[in-house]
């Protein structure tokens, strides 16, 4: 009996195409409305090379430097304390096409119309190749505002910083072609509570602003620990100060910054978190003495805008390989794309994540706007909003797009194990969720004008009476002000929603306004899926599918 006759077992059937070099921009709709819609169009060709890229090269280099995770050494091999982090060369591709493009620099070389949008759309594509190399990235976008306080270090620092080359060598900033920064705030015994931190500034000479002073202390989490330089906080006589600490003296030699081990993450693999210590390392005061969280609040603003622009990119490359499975993997016969309930399941993700890119999209607006003082004032309040609201509703929706996979969403064949395990850090980073909305009451209690522009934004409800009647809700909501601290994720989730429902019927899309108005401001579910009758769903799936651009 020939037994090889029975080797192959069955033929290969109803599997789905891969999606390996598709264009991420071209392929996204909302995606190229929003960004017209807000000013960026003039990026249009840039992002559609960006899109490219990240969609072919950038996604395969993601896979790789996740599956090689950034190694510490503490020493070399004669023993002496060299304080490196290793990546894979997938990282430094990574890196150096993020810096290429500007997204650590191009609002702030190139401030015209539409800047934060396009740099905020480019970072969105990045972000769905690979999600670890946004830290430093973003962390030397946002550094830009708090070293602009003070001009002579900025003088000597940004042009590197606002360089296009990306230099990964570990030489002083004079010698090299660009330059990343980090930060690192956090203690132990504090946390999120920085006042509570215990590391001393010593002045080196006569002190002040601009003035070298030496560090000794910790910090339990600075993450990118490979950057040139990092924006810090310790105590000097006069309380917090803010200080540049590079990772080389002048004269050349290290500075006295020691890592003391990577953190063990649950994702976000390819980029190196860590725990630090400062054994006298000089660093340079920015700003005003015992100023130091006023100076830096600009800096950790744009990083909380960063993290609603990485879970929105994260949730469209998840409803990315959702949408494309459905469309091409049949149950029972029919596309499951063509299935009632999964048609609802796939048009409430597509909302989710359309709410989700134009309320970030919206911050990037008000961002390029920031001299106009109603602008300024919707970026300080929704700032802390959408960080919440988006962030929190990554990983859930993440989830149910797993689900559209089945088993076949849970191995790590596919990006989206990746995805799900991203999607935490953004909700904890620079400020959990109950920080996020403790935020939004300071600044609506402390800060004039802030709610009269927040209901200035929202309007009278736009000709919608269920947007309206949410909206009369909210004022008479924040009219009530006992136990509003207990009250504050529920007020932030109505008023995020609401900004939510305003943009989208503000565009013009009724099938999108009408679903999203109905499903989330009428309560209609509580998980997924749970779209009310008589919207148009199929329309909805389609607008998310990406085509072949």
């Amino acid at each position: 009996m020939n037994l090889h006759a029975y080797a192959e077992t069955h033929e290969v059937t109803n599997q789905v195409p891969p999606l390996d070099g598709i264009n991420l921009y071209r392929s996204d709709l909302p995606l190229q409305e929003w960004v017209r819609r807000y000013q960026g169009d003039w990026a249009d060709a840039g992002l559609s090379a960006y899109g490219e890229l990240a969609g072919g090269p950038l996604m395969q280099a993601g896979f790789l430097a996740n599956e090689n995770k950034p190694q510490f050494k503490s020493h070399d091999r004669y023993g002496h304390r060299i304080d490196l982090v290793e990546f894979h060369p997938a990282y430094h591709e990574l890196m150096g096409a993020a810096i290429a493009a500007g997204i650590p620099s191009a609002p702030w070389t190139d401030p015209r119309a539409g800047a934060q949008v396009a740099r905020a759309a480019t970072m969105y594509l990045h972000n769905q190749a690979e999600s670890g190399t946004s830290c430093p990235l973003t962390m030397t976008y946002a550094c830009v505002p708090a070293i602009r306080l003070q001009p002579d270090v900025a003088e000597h620092w940004l042009p590197k910083i606002l360089s296009r080359q990306y230099d990964p060598r570990n030489l002083p900033v004079e010698q090299k072609t660009g330059a990343t920064i980090g930060m690192a705030m956090t203690e132990k015994q504090g946390g999120t509570d920085v006042r509570a931190n215990t590391t001393r500034a010593y002045p080196v000479g006569v002190g002040g602003p601009g003035q070298p002073y030496e560090l000794v202390g910790h910090k339990w989490f600075c993450s990118a620990p490979m950057c040139d330089a990092f924006l810090t906080l310790a105590y000097t006589d006069k309380g917090l100060s803010c200080f540049l600490l590079p990772r080389h003296r002048p004269d050349g030699s290290r500075n006295q910054f020691y890592i003391q081990r990577l953190k063990n993450k649950l994702g976000n693999w390819a980029n190196a978190s860590s725990e630090i210590e400062y054994r006298g390392a000089l660093a340079w005061m920015i700003g005003e003495e015992g100023r130091g969280v006023p100076t830096i609040i600009e800096m950790v603003s744009l990083t909380r805008f960063d993290c609603m622009i990485g879970s929105s990119s994260l949730m469209r490359q998840a409803l990315t390989q959702a949408t494309h499975h459905c469309a091409h993997r049949k149950v029972g016969g029919r596309m499951l794309a063509k299935q009632p309930l999964m048609q609802n399941v796939l048009a409430d993700l597509a909302l989710e994540s359309e709410a989700a890119l134009a309320l970030t999209l919206r911050m990037g607006k008000a961002l390029d706007n920031a001299h106009d003082e109603q602008e300024d004032k919707f970026a300080r309040l929704v700032t802390a909003i959408g960080k919440y609201w988006i962030c929190k509703r990554a990983p859930a929706m993440i989830n149910e797009a797993q689900e559209c996979l089945g088993g076949a969403g849970y191995v790590e064949d596919t990006i989206l194990p990746r995805l799900y395990r991203e999607a935490p850090v953004n909700s904890i980073w620079e400020g959990s969720g109950n920080v996020q909305c403790l935020d939004v009451l300071r600044a609506l209690s402390k800060e004039a004008g802030v709610l009269d522009a927040l209901f200035a934004e929202l309007g009278d409800g736009h000709g919608d009476t269920h947007l309206a009647a949410h909206i009369q809700r909210l004022q008479t909501d924040f009219r009530d002000t006992a136990d509003i601290q207990y009250r504050a994720r529920q007020l932030t989730e109505d008023v995020a929603v609401a900004l939510q429902a305003k943009l989208l019927l503000e565009a013009g899309n009724s099938t999108v306004s009408d679903a999203f108005i109905a499903s989330r401001l009428d309560r209609h579910g509580r998980v997924y899926g749970t779209l009310p009758r008589g919207l148009d769903v199929e329309a909805l799936v389609a607008r998310a599918t990406p085509n072949a651009g």
